[in-house]
């Protein structure tokens, strides 16, 4: 694999260039930008090195692999704060992230946000206590209120090219229609781009693009109500950008159970060793013999 060299520190003209900036041009540059969950910052930098131009975090991976907890609306803004530093400490690449429903004041979580390094967010019509997008018996609030939070979030923005996406959640409880007709009132409310959750054929997304006349995110997570699509089909119905939530955490995860099973049942680590990233590679991706000290 080839590696596409990222320094270690953001570089003087990035400085003068917003992270909202970044993400908009990224989106001119690839249509469907491809953007990939990181729940790290390690994460990130083997995602940057892959050649990706946008990255997401991820409010389950903030829940799940920072906190230990199911992604039920537990985890604060604060806690996910803690990871959009870090990565965006580490990383040039813009970074979307998941900001459940804007907690209790939209306004700040935007200003938050911003100061933090990210790029955009996307707030959701659910209510507070929410639950995955893909799992049943969702309570949405209505239109009204999200739009509220749409605004209160514009209302907190110090940078003008800072993102707003809206989700909606509504297709699995009004349809496509219900969904179409939230996705509008939300653009009409200030969101710059729409997320349409848990869509579940290719011509759903088609009529969404063509309702809101603004870019539409389809999120690919695996084991959901949406089936994977590639990047070609979506391109073919106009979806600007193919959001990848957790899916190297997944594979993490599975890799990490099998490590410490066999660790366990077999009293050494030796079987394991080729599914293990070496060291040597691990420093590679670190840059770490042209920082460390002598």
């Amino acid at each position: 694999m080839r590696l596409n060299p990222m320094p270690s520190k953001l570089s003087s003209s990035s400085k003068t260039v917003s992270a909202g900036a970044r993400l908009r041009a990224a989106l001119q540059a690839e249509r469907p930008l491809q953007v990939v969950g990181v729940i790290n910052a390690y994460a990130a930098i083997l995602a940057a090195k892959t050649g990706f131009k946008a990255l997401y975090l991820s409010g389950a991976g903030v829940a799940n692999a920072s906190c230990g907890l199911p992604d039920i609306g537990i985890t604060k803004l604060e806690d996910v704060l803690l990871d959009v530093r870090r990565i965006t400490g580490i990383t040039q690449l813009p970074l979307l992230v998941d900001a459940d429903t804007g907690w209790d004041n939209p306004r700040n979580t935007v200003h938050q946000m911003i100061r933090a390094g990210a790029a955009g967010i996307h707030i959701e019509d659910q209510a507070a206590a929410k639950r995955c997008g893909h799992l049943p018996n969702k309570t949405l609030v209505s239109p009204d209120e999200m739009a509220s939070r749409i605004k209160a979030a514009r209302a907190g923005r110090t940078d003008p090219e800072f993102v707003i996406m809206a989700r909606t959640d509504a297709a699995a409880r009004e349809g496509l229609a219900g969904a179409i007709e939230r996705a509008r009132r939300y653009r009409d409310a200030g969101a710059d781009m729409i997320f349409a959750e848990a869509l579940t054929e290719l011509g759903h997304y088609r009529a969404m693009v063509n309702a809101v006349q603004v870019p539409v995110l389809a999120n690919l997570t695996e084991f959901g109500r949406t089936p994977l699509f590639t990047v070609r089909d979506l391109a073919a119905v106009g979806v600007s950008l193919a959001l990848y939530p957790l899916s190297a955490f997944r594979a993490m995860s599975a890799t990490a159970l099998q490590v410490y099973r066999a660790i366990r049942r077999r009293g050494t680590q030796k079987r394991v060793l080729p599914m293990m990233q070496t060291r040597a590679d691990l420093y590679k991706f670190l840059d770490y013999h042209s920082i460390r000290q002598p």
